[in-house]
């Protein structure tokens, strides 16, 4: 079952016209009387770019909707299978107010891998970490580095604070005892926004010689446009969140409750239904691009989107982890 309550409130919103507002003239960096929109032209992305950048992190995004146990001992079933060889090293949350969550050492990469499951429509309490919707003030101590006019979804943020310390601590650990110097951070859904957070903490804790890469799947919006330049400083090209086809999740919450995307979308055009596999996946330059997601037409919205496929047949929910 999809994220029942969560798309019930995304598609209230839309169905009373709370989207994006007309275009804007693009402000200064760190204004956020307006919101940023983009209009210019996407490129194509190759699928030696898709396989190589795109494709493992969605697996482990998909493996993180899995038990803890079954993460644990690398036997999930297909997810695990598909991206055999690692060693996970801790892995925590309830599933609830708790998202699950797993660090792992990926000997392929040579890297950390995060990963933040997205929501369980199955249980209140992860529902209800979508559901507090309101901007409120950043966690300086977290983000002492941070504008002080950023804001943040309130849900999001209260959700990843309850595994920060954990995941900061296991991450340290973690580059320790591997050796290696690479961190992989994904997610999908609520997790991509977990995730979007666990990026940038690692960002001012880490030592700048650690290469960071983040790549997450469904992001909806999670801050203010103080927020969304603050992602784009930070983490540059690093940040990529991938957006499939009419999915209206990337779309909420809404432009007119100041919400905004960073720069970093990648954008799924279309899907062949027959194999899962993405036909057409475009770069979009600037936040806000009007040819990507932002420009989605509610006439076309597509909840099933959001579950996926995304790349190579890859969706995420509970449906692929045995049971």
């Amino acid at each position: 079952m999809f994220f029942q309550s969560f798309l019930c409130l995304c598609l209230f919103l839309i169905s009373f016209g709370l989207v994006r507002t007309a275009p804007a003239p693009l402000p200064g960096v760190g204004d956020s009387s307006d919101n940023q929109t983009s209009t210019a032209a996407t490129t194509s992305v190759s699928n030696t770019t898709i396989d190589s950048d795109l494709v493992r992190p969605a697996e482990f995004s998909r493996i993180a909707y899995c038990s803890s146990a079954a993460v644990t001992s690398w036997k999930c079933g297909p997810p695990c299978d598909a991206v055999p060889g690692v060693e996970v090293l801790q892995s925590g949350g309830d599933g609830g107010d708790v998202p699950l969550y797993f660090i792992a050492h990926d000997p392929s990469t040579q890297s950390v891998v995060v990963a933040h499951q997205g929501t369980d429509s199955s249980n209140i309490l992860s529902i209800a970490n979508d559901a507090e919707f309101g901007l409120t003030d950043f966690n300086t101590t977290l983000f002492p580095s941070a504008p002080s006019s950023v804001q943040v979804h309130d849900g999001f943020q209260k959700t990843f604070e309850r595994t920060s310390d954990s995941v900061l601590s296991g991450v340290q650990n973690a580059l320790k005892s591997t050796g290696v110097n690479k961190v992989l951070v994904t997610g999908h859904s609520l997790g991509a926004a977990i995730a979007t957070m666990d990026a940038l903490m690692f960002k001012q804790n880490l030592p700048s010689s650690v290469e960071l890469n983040t790549v997450v799947f469904g992001l909806p919006r999670g801050g203010n446009q103080v927020y969304a330049n603050f992602i784009d400083s930070a983490l540059g090209n690093s940040f990529t969140f991938v957006t499939n086809q009419n999915d209206p999740v990337p779309t909420v919450p809404p432009r007119f409750l100041k919400f905004q995307h960073s720069q970093g979308e990648i954008h799924i055009k279309s899907v062949d239904a027959s194999t899962g596999n993405a036909t057409s996946v475009v770069s979009c330059p600037g936040q806000e691009n009007d040819n990507c997601s932002d420009g989605n037409s509610l006439v076309d919205v597509d909840v099933s989107n959001h579950i996926g496929p995304y790349f190579q047949n890859i969706s995420m929910s509970h449906s692929n982890c045995p049971l």
